[in-house]
């Protein structure tokens, strides 16, 4: 079996992803804080190792003896990236080249990376965006992702290490913390269950695309191990929605008449992301897309037995 490292492997991805991987054969190891609370994925064959991702001495204890490392973990949102951008750069992007440092010096196989599709493309106006387009990010977070895109192909360069870069879209799903600024769609179901107004940016036409956290990972397992022929995919539905159709299908799943409260749009956001996955079908194939309100309905689910006022 391959040993396998999840970086942020009991977060909102990269806890749905241990539990794939291992169920998949890998000999998986999770690397978090685990200081809040327990393992939130279910696969029990799997290797717990708390440590800090700001601390170089963990980095290189965790990707020791280690085949693949996955990097799923973020220091910011897009928020808080937004409110200091220097903290994006002093923590995200400084500590992921150590994390490649230490990768380097333990003879990794191969680097997956977190990357945004949903923000890294930045306003083109396209119908939707390919991994050959142009990527002109104009928000901090997407500027940090493409940073370290960069430094990626850097280290295949200069140190030979192998690396994917994965482009994912707007993942949402069970396990995802409603109570952070990130997610459209936990933010509003948690609002909604404390009776809350829920806050939209804008009218409503914003378009996304929004792609079920298990349909993700279900893309994301039969990649890692193998010999791709690129090193940067599009990861997501490949359909895009916009906040508006978000709302109403938030009106169906949860049967709550709620209110919208709307705010200005901020001057980073981009009016239309929706990813060109084709690269991904042609060499995967076809993967199996939950319908949105099915999605909806099981996140619901959790946060109504886990929001409390």
């Amino acid at each position: 079996m391959a040993k396998t490292l999840v970086i942020g492997g009991n977060g909102f991805i990269g806890s749905h992803l241990v539990d794939a991987l291992s169920h998949a054969g890998h000999d998986v190891t999770a690397f978090d804080r685990f200081s809040a609370s327990d393992p939130v994925f279910t696969a029990k064959d799997v290797i717990v190792l708390p440590g800090e991702f700001l601390s170089r001495s963990d980095l290189d204890s965790a990707v020791r003896g280690q085949d693949y490392v996955l990097h799923f973990l973020s220091t910011t949102t897009p928020a808080t990236a937004e409110s200091d951008p220097t903290l994006d750069i002093r923590t995200n992007i400084a500590q992921t080249v150590e994390l490649l440092e230490s990768c380097v010096d333990a003879g990794v196989k191969r680097f997956y990376y977190a990357s945004t599709g949903g923000a890294i493309y930045g306003p083109q106006g396209k119908a939707d965006y390919a991994e050959t387009d142009r990527a002109l990010p104009i928000s901090p977070y997407g500027i940090g992702k493409l940073s370290i895109e960069h430094y990626l192909h850097y280290f295949r360069i200069k140190h030979g290490l192998k690396s994917t870069s994965l482009r994912i879209s707007n993942p949402y799903g069970t396990r995802q913390k409603a109570n952070k600024k990130q997610g459209l769609i936990p933010i509003a179901l948690r609002q909604i269950v404390l009776g809350r107004p829920v806050v939209r940016m804008g009218d409503g036409s914003m378009v996304r695309d929004y792609v079920f956290v298990e349909d993700l990972v279900q893309m994301l397992t039969p990649m890692v191990g193998v010999e791709t022929e690129f090193d940067l995919y599009n990861i997501g539905s490949g359909v895009g929605h916009s906040v508006n159709e978000i709302i109403d299908s938030l009106r169906r799943v949860t049967r709550v008449d709620f209110e919208v409260t709307e705010l200005p749009i901020p001057p980073t956001f981009v009016d239309r992301v929706v990813l060109n996955t084709d690269r991904y079908r042609s060499e995967f194939g076809a993967s199996r897309l939950t319908a949105l309100d099915e999605g909806v309905r099981f996140t619901f689910e959790e946060i109504r037995g886990q929001t409390h006022d």
